[in-house]
C-alpha cells in the first residue's frame, strides 16, 4: 500500500498518458524526444499503445516524459 502512495503514476493508465501527451505537445514533438515508430508513421492513441505495452523501454521512455512534463522540467 505505501509503494502506491509513492507511486506518481499510481492510478494513471497509460492511455492517459498517451492522450495527455499527444494533447500538449502532438505526434511530431513526442516522437523527436522519444523516437518510435507508433509515434512518426502514421500515429494514433491505439497503435501506440499496442506497441507500448509490448515493449518496456518504450513505455519507461514515455512515462518518463509525462512525468517530467508534469512537473515543469522540459521534457
Amino acid at each position: 500500500m505505501e509503494q502506491q502512495l509513492n507511486d506518481i503514476l499510481h492510478g494513471i493508465t497509460l492511455k492517459m498518458i498517451v492522450t495527455q501527451l499527444v494533447e500538449e505537445f502532438g505526434w511530431e514533438e513526442m516522437a523527436r524526444h522519444i523516437d518510435i515508430r507508433c509515434f512518426t508513421d502514421h500515429p494514433s492513441v491505439a497503435s501506440s499503445l499496442k506497441f507500448l505495452r509490448r515493449t518496456p523501454w518504450a513505455r519507461d521512455k514515455v512515462e518518463e516524459m509525462y512525468l517530467r512534463w508534469k512537473m515543469g522540467i522540459s521534457p
